[in-house]
C-alpha cells in the first residue's frame, strides 16, 4: 500500500523535498532535466488532489552564501513547462519571512520554488533550528529525493520530526527507488547478475563486499578490472591501475571463488596510445596489453562473454561504464552491455540500472525506457547496496 497515493491532499500544503540539483550551462541552461521530470507525478498528484506544493531543493555546492550560478529561479520557467503552465512562484529564500510570506499566500492549485536550500550552511549541518523553520511552510511533508536520502541534512532527514506520523511520507518516486532497491537486495530471483565499473576498486569495496552474499555472477569492467588484471600477473601496459589495492583485488576473486560465484573480468580490451578522442587504438588481449598502452573500454569479446551471462540472469544490476564511453572509440564496451540488458529485460529480466554514469550512459544511448528501473541516486544508491540505513530513508518511520 502507498501511504502517498492513499493520502488526499485536499487543502493541504505539502513541502516536498525534490533533487533539483541539475547540470546548467554557461547560459543557466538545464542540460539534463531528468531529476526534474522525475519529481513531476508526485508534484502532479497533490495539485490534483486540491492541494499546494512547496518544493524545496538543493543546487550545487554554493560555499559563500547565496550565489546567481547556484541559484534555483533558473529553474522556474522549465518547471512551468513541466506542469503543462501550472502556476509557479519563486521565493527568494526558503526561510524566514520571504519564505513564510510567500507560502501563506500560495493558493491551491499553485507551485512554491523555494530559493536553493544550501545558501544557508544550516542545511548541510542538519541544523534543527533550521529544519523547523522550513517545516513551518507546509502541513505535510513529503521526500522525494532520493539522490540526497544518504545526507543527514536538516531538509532530507531532521525535519520530518516536525510532522506527525500520518503527515510525512515518501513520494511517488522515492517509494519506487526504494522498492527497486530493495527488489534487488532482498529479493533478487536468480540468476542475479550484478556489472560494477567505473575507475576504481576502492570505491566499489563495501558494494562488492555486499553483493557478494547475493549474487550468482559478478562482472567487472572499467578502469577498475585492469587492477584485478594485474593482481593475476597479466601485462596492463599503462592502464589505470591502484596498486595498492591489488592484495585486496586477490581476496576478492578468491572469496567469489569459495562462495561459488562467477566473478568475470574482460579477456581483451580497446586500448590507446593516450586518453584521448584521437588517439591511436587497437584491440589486444587482456593477457598483455603493450607497454606505454592503456585499457580505456573492453573489447568485442568481452562484450561477447559479458553478454551470454547476462542474457541467462533475471536479475540484474548494473553500475558503473565498462570504458570511457565519453569518447566515440571506447563507447562500443558499455553500448554493448547495455544493449545485453535491454534483450534480458524484453525477455523477463529485471534490471535496475544506477550511479551518474550508467544513468548518463543508458540517456546517451536512448534505452532508459528500455530497462525496467533507472534510479535517480547515486552514492543515496551505492550506500544502499552497501548496507548501510540512509538517514532520509529512516527519518520517514514507515
Amino acid at each position: 500500500m502507498s501511504k502517498f497515493t492513499d493520502f488526499n491532499f485536499n487543502g493541504h500544503k505539502a513541502l516536498i523535498r525534490v533533487d533539483f540539483n541539475v547540470p546548467l550551462n554557461d547560459k543557466f541552461e538545464i542540460t539534463d532535466d531528468t531529476r526534474m521530470r522525475a519529481a513531476v507525478p508526485t508534484i502532479q498528484k497533490i495539485l490534483k488532489d486540491g492541494g499546494a506544493v512547496i518544493l524545496m531543493s538543493h543546487l550545487g555546492r554554493p560555499k559563500d552564501g547565496p550565489t546567481d550560478k547556484y541559484s534555483l529561479r533558473h529553474l522556474v520557467y522549465h518547471l512551468i513547462s513541466l506542469l503543462n503552465g501550472t502556476t509557479v512562484k519563486f521565493a527568494e529564500d526558503c526561510i524566514g519571512p520571504v519564505a513564510e510570506k510567500a507560502a501563506t499566500d500560495l493558493q491551491m492549485g499553485e507551485v512554491l520554488l523555494l530559493e536553493n536550500l544550501r545558501f544557508h550552511k544550516a542545511e548541510e549541518k542538519g541544523d534543527p533550528t533550521f529544519a523547523e523553520q522550513l517545516a513551518k511552510l507546509g502541513d505535510v511533508y513529503v521526500n522525494d529525493a532520493f539522490g540526497t536520502a544518504h545526507r543527514a541534512h536538516a531538509s532530507t532527514a531532521v525535519i520530518a520530526q516536525f510532522f506527525p506520523q500520518d503527515k510525512r511520507m515518501f513520494g511517488l518516486l522515492m517509494e519506487a527507488e526504494v522498492s527497486s532497491a530493495q527488489k534487488v537486495l532482498n529479493n533478487a530471483e536468480a540468476p542475479f547478475t550484478a556489472i560494477l565499473g567505473g575507475a576504481k576498486v576502492s570505491d566499489k569495496i563495501l558494494i562488492i563486499e555486499t553483493l557478494m552474499e547475493r549474487a550468482n555472477n559478478l562482472i567487472i569492467g572499467g578502469g577498475m578490472a585492469y587492477t584485478f588484471l594485474k593482481a593475476q600477473g597479466k601485462e596492463i601496459g599503462s592502464s589505470l591501475c591502484e596498486n595498492d589495492k591489488l592484495d585486496l583485488a586477490n581476496e576478492l576473486i578468491a572469496k567469489a571463488k569459495a562462495r561459488d560465484i562467477q566473478l568475470l573480468l574482460p579477456v581483451d580490451s580497446v586500448a590507446a596510445d593516450k586518453f584521448a578522442a584521437d588517439a591511436n587504438t587497437q584491440e589486444v588481449s587482456n593477457d598483455n596489453i603493450p607497454a606505454g598502452w592503456m585499457g580505456l573500454d573492453i573489447g568485442p569479446k568481452s562484450v561477447v562473454l559479458f553478454g551470454e551471462t547476462i542474457a541467462a540472469s533475471k536479475t540484474i544490476l548494473w553500475n558503473g561504464p565498462m570504458g570511457v564511453f565519453e569518447m566515440i572509440p571506447f563507447q562500443g564496451g558499455t553500448k554493448g552491455v547495455a544493449e545485453a540488458i535491454v534483450k534480458a529485460t524484453a525477455n523477463g529480466a529485471f534490471s535496475l540500472v544506477g550511479g551518474g554514469d550508467s544513468v548518463a550512459a543508458v540517456n546517451q544511448f536512448g534505452i532508459a525506457d528500455k530497462v525496467s528501473y533507472v534510479s535517480t541516486g547515486g552514492g543515496a544508491l551505492l550506500e544502499f547496496f552497501e548496507g548501510k540505513e540512509l538517514p532520509g530513508i529512516a527519518a520517514i518511520g514507515e
